[in-house]
């Protein structure tokens, strides 16, 4: 039993300041986030959740809410307030027959993916295994499969949520439709997410990763090219770009069967080579055969929590030749990088879901990570300029490749009418706003009856 204040609060597991764990608790993925809260509550189970609210309502604090530590600003961290802390909850419970997984709110990509992937089975997931399930997929949730198989939050059946008022809730298509909308790439607006039920597909265990080097002089006609087998690819692969000091990474990934995506790799460099500029004899070139959950982990970062981090996001519906000019012209120590989105994504009808701009062609991101403060400026500055170039060309932005961009930043991830939608579904279920510290969609005034 923990004691706040000379209060008694059974079985809840409480750290403070200068506790066991309670630096580790608050240590996220950006190294730059020192928050200290005043208590972590780490949660195993939606009781837990329900209790920590309460405990936060009675002392005043506010609230923040940690799973896997991925925003880059710190959101799930909060200074002097109360950090619910979901990373005891970690469990997956996979059903092979019915293809479906249980998932409970503070687990991680890559604990979903070993859960699945004996049975040949995976559902959407991201591309760096210690992102945490529930940030990626309430924000909407890119990754290998979302070409074949739809979206993260395309793929929940059903969500089990702790409201702002301490009440635990289910909601699906059928059960609370409305918050189900919303919960579908609306961010963590709408109440803590302990669990979630996801449809699972039958992807086999196998991938391959295809890609090709050249210097970023004269590669403008040959990147043009690139984003034109882009639009055409078939579903199992995902086209990406990059540029980093002078040089292009052009490519794919496939996930399935790996003879097929050999097959496609000659066409894919016939492609590029087929034209003026073509690369002949590129700098390297990889093709690499591999499983499903290696592909998964590969973009893990070696430093794990140690580096500084900063980026810029868009969305881009056509690269024209002014955005790949200006995707070209990339800052030196900034990483910038295109994933090709389209197929299973865009099936879905923009409608059926708070996540917005299904009719994108391309998702952009400009990152750099560093390890000396002192260059916090510079390195800011050169990520900030890097995405200016390219925000001419731009057409909104995903929500969670926001960083602090404000209201601004969720005006460009959502039209105005979902805006309106999701603010009314926020007055519902956090009327007070509690669950602020994310990108944030404030409650819609409530008219006081006459």
């Amino acid at each position: 039993m923990d004691m706040i204040d000379g209060t008694a609060v059974p079985g809840l597991d409480v750290r403070h300041p200068g506790d066991a764990g309670f630096d580790e608790a608050r240590t996220v993925w950006n190294a730059m986030v020192d928050h200290r809260p005043a208590l972590v509550v780490r949660c195993r189970r939606a009781d837990d959740v329900v209790a920590a609210l309460a405990l936060a309502r009675r002392e005043g604090l506010e609230v923040g809410v940690r799973c896997g530590g991925h925003s880059v600003v710190g959101h799930g961290v909060p200074d002097g307030g109360l950090m619910i802390d979901l990373t005891p909850m970690g469990e997956v419970r996979v059903d092979p027959e019915r293809r479906r997984a249980w998932v409970q709110g503070g687990a991680l990509l890559g604990a979903l993916d070993a859960a699945t992937q004996p049975y040949g089975l995976a559902t959407t997931a991201g591309n760096v295994s210690h992102t945490g399930v529930g940030g990626l997929t309430l924000g909407g949730g890119m990754g290998w499969l979302a070409r074949q198989c739809g979206l993260a939050c395309d793929n929940v059946v059903s969500y089990q949520v702790v409201t702002a008022a301490g009440e635990v809730v289910r909601a699906s298509a059928d059960e609370r439709p409305e918050l189900f909308w919303a919960l579908r790439g609306g961010g963590g607006n709408f109440g803590v997410v302990t669990e979630f039920e996801f449809r699972l597909h039958d992807v086999g265990t196998r991938a391959l990763g295809v890609e090709l080097d050249l210097p970023v002089g004269g590669a403008a006609p040959v990147l043009a090219r690139w984003r034109d087998l882009a639009v055409r690819a078939p579903r199992a692969a995902t086209y990406t770009a990059g540029v980093h000091d002078g040089l292009v990474t052009l490519g794919f990934v496939w996930v399935g069967d790996p003879r097929a995506g050999r097959a496609h790799a000659a066409e894919f460099g016939a492609g590029l080579e087929a034209g003026p500029g073509a690369p002949g004899a590129p700098v390297t070139r990889r093709v690499e055969e591999l499983s499903y959950l290696d592909l998964q982990t590969r973009e893990d970062s070696t430093a794990g929590h140690a580096v500084r981090r900063y980026w810029k996001g868009h969305y881009v519906r056509e690269l024209s030749l002014g955005a790949i000019e200006a995707l070209l012209a990339t800052e030196p120590g900034v990483r910038a990088g295109l994933q090709a989105y389209g197929g299973a994504v865009a099936d879905v009808p923009d409608g059926d879901a708070a996540f917005s701009q299904r009719d994108t062609r391309f998702e952009y991101v400009a990152a750099t990570g560093w390890t000396d403060p002192a260059e916090d400026a510079a390195r800011i500055a050169a990520t900030r300029a890097s995405a200016a170039r390219v925000a001419p060309f731009a057409s909104g932005a995903y929500v969670n490749a926001l960083g602090d961009d404000g209201a601004a930043g969720v005006g460009r991830a959502y039209p105005p009418e979902k805006l309106a939608r999701l603010a009314a579904v926020k007055a519902v279920y956090d009327p007070d706003n509690v669950f602020h510290l994310n990108q944030n969609i404030p409650p819609a005034a409530v008219t006081p009856a006459r």
